[in-house]
């Protein structure tokens, strides 16, 4: 099974900043816009200074509602739209 490692570089009640080691454009665009799709999510964008570096999400929310929910509900999000897709792919293919 893959795993994504991730380094919380702060975390607050209404902020986080998390390094995702490894990954690129794709994934960090994908979780930027679901996240921004949460009406409780301030603030969404990543970071990538250089192309070799890992990129760096900062996440501010409103209302008691935690960063890390956030991303959590976010990923789970993406996760749904993949096994819809893989769903439909599956049955296209039959």
């Amino acid at each position: 099974m893959l795993h994504m490692e991730i380094k919380i570089i702060e975390l607050e009640k209404s902020s986080a900043r998390i390094f995702f080691i490894g990954q690129g454009h794709t994934f960090m665009n994908a979780l930027t816009n679901e996240l921004l799709q949460d009406p409780l999510v301030d603030v969404a964008q990543y970071i990538k200074e250089f192309h070799f570096s890992d990129p760096e999400i900062v996440v501010t929310t409103l209302e008691g509602r935690t960063p890390i929910d956030a991303i959590m509900d976010a990923c789970t999000r993406l996760a749904g739209y993949c096994d819809d897709l893989l769903g439909q792919i599956r049955a296209k293919a039959q």
